[in-house]
């Protein structure tokens, strides 16, 4: 360990947070998060037998460690998690081998909802809060707060017996539907983020209880608020990280690169994904503090669908940038997207259209990941001393400049996250609908059922694979006698 390094270390807060080891190249090779950064940190340069040889190759390596002060240990579970995706660093291997993150996911629109966790989420109408990658700290704090706001971890039966977890008052008894999805709101409303609000609420009612004389409910709301506080004591559970923005250091060089007048605060990322141009889908994904913000992320389906990238940049833009879009959405400190020269010239042109010149656009180009700006029209300003300072280059054209980065700078791995996330969006969506119409074309194919028909079928069965495993008594009950035969023609069973 260096003199400088060792005198770093005497500072290590005694606060959550995430730490960043880096080599002496100033490549980051690993990331991790402490509920005392004091303490975790210190380990790794601690003499000890016992270490692996994984992280004694890392220890040996480490040059000096930078390190991000959060809130509380799930505020740096989430960073931390952001920030592996964003690096990838070399040694953040066991983190990283087949795994994915993890989402908290509640169906509210279902009767009774339950809540469970996914890898994968889908396109279903679903509410999903996350990502968070270490799911041993995710579902630890859900067991704490399911103390306070009881729920099911599985639909139930209707006639069921009330099982272990309703007699130690973690599922609900005793509700409506109606008053279960109260609860339910309350528990989402304290995932967002909104303790102090809810703690308050908790408050009146109870103090209203109790001047009703309500006593066995003043109790109980007494109870839930001392578990919120003793919750508050073990672990805060928020799916928004409270980074000092002025700390992040990808988003002061991406101002200072690029001449901005402030911090990109919120920058948007825009991908386009179709096949053969139809399914002509984009994403708009959204980060804030230089963090995904899945609250905020739309999508678009085309209006007219054909094979033309440029074309379908530009109307996207047009749609965003609409008078009811910004008053509802607000207007981004940046504009990323996805695509070369071609793609940012069609999205400059709808952003000009709609009068909007004060917001900068910059692409990313995916072969030589170089950020590609406008002479004149992307609205911002390089600053080739700092250009410099990154190791960078840039190579010109008429009308454009295309900025050289090494590929380990933080600005091109903020960059290229957003660019990944965008495009996993856009293609997530588009394989939602093609999976859609393919069934809707083989439905269509069948003489005599009409668009009404196709719809009950699939409200009723859920899907094409289930319509053919139906039996032909089913199939009479949902659309008569005489369309369930041409249906059982048509679409044999599997």
């Amino acid at each position: 360990m260096n003199k400088q390094l060792q005198a770093k270390l005497k500072t290590l807060p005694r606060s959550a947070g995430v730490y960043f080891h880096k080599s002496a190249a100033g490549e980051i090779i690993y990331v991790g998060k402490a509920a005392i950064l004091k303490n975790r940190v210190r380990q790794y340069f601690q003499a000890t037998r016992d270490m692996d040889v994984k992280t004694r190759a890392l220890v040996a390596e480490i040059h000096d460690t930078d390190w991000v002060e959060t809130e509380s240990e799930i505020d740096a579970l989430f960073l931390e998690s952001e920030m592996v995706k964003r690096y990838m660093p070399r040694y953040n291997i066991l983190l990283r081998d087949d795994k994915s993150q993890l989402y908290v996911r509640i169906d509210m629109k279902s009767e009774w909802p339950h809540v469970g966790f996914t890898r994968n989420p889908a396109d279903d109408e679903a509410e999903y809060f996350g990502p968070y990658y270490n799911g041993y700290a995710l579902k630890k704090a859900l067991r704490y707060l399911r103390k306070t706001f009881p729920y099911y971890t599985k639909t139930p039966k209707t006639g069921d017996r009330p099982d272990l977890d309703a007699h130690l008052g973690l599922a609900p008894t005793g509700m409506t539907s109606d008053e279960y999805h109260g609860e339910l709101r309350k528990l989402i409303s304290y995932i967002k983020g909104n303790r102090v609000q809810l703690v308050r609420q908790l408050e009146r009612d109870m103090k209203t209880a109790a001047g009703l004389h309500d006593f066995e409910k003043a109790v109980r709301l007494r109870n839930r608020l001392q578990n919120l506080k003793e919750l508050q004591r073990r672990i805060m559970f928020g799916d928004k990280e409270f980074l000092d923005i002025s700390k992040d250091k990808a988003l002061a060089d991406l101002r200072d690169l690029l001449g901005l007048k402030k911090i990109p605060a919120r920058i948007e990322g825009y991908d386009i994904s179709h096949m053969s141009g139809t399914n002509v889908v984009a994403s708009q994904v959204v980060f804030v503090n230089g963090v995904s913000s899945r609250s905020d992320y739309r999508k678009y389906k085309t209006r007219i669908e054909h094979n033309n990238d440029f074309y379908n940049m530009n109307e996207t833009i047009t749609r965003r940038l609409s008078e009811k879009n910004l008053k509802a959405w607000g207007v981004p400190d940046l504009m990323l997207i996805d695509g070369g020269k071609g793609q940012l010239d069609a999205a400059l042109q709808a952003r000009d259209a709609r009068g909007q010149q004060q917001i900068p656009f910059i692409g990313l180009a995916k072969r030589e990941e170089q950020i590609v700006i406008h002479h004149s029209k992307s609205g911002v300003v390089l600053n080739k001393e700092k250009l410099a300072e990154l190791d960078g280059y840039t190579t010109a054209t008429e009308d454009f400049t295309l900025i050289n980065l090494p590929h380990a700078t933080h600005i091109v791995k903020l960059l290229q996250r957003i660019r990944d996330e965008s495009h996993r969006f856009a293609v997530s969506y588009h394989t939602v609908l093609k999976r859609a119409k393919q069934t809707a074309s083989n439905l269509e194919e069948i003489p005599g059922i009409g668009p009404a028909t196709r719809k009950k079928l699939i409200r009723t069965f859920g899907s094409l694979r289930a319509v053919q495993s139906a039996t032909p008594e089913q199939l009479t009950a949902a659309i008569g006698e005489a369309r369930a035969q041409l249906v059982a023609r048509y679409l044999p069973p599997q």
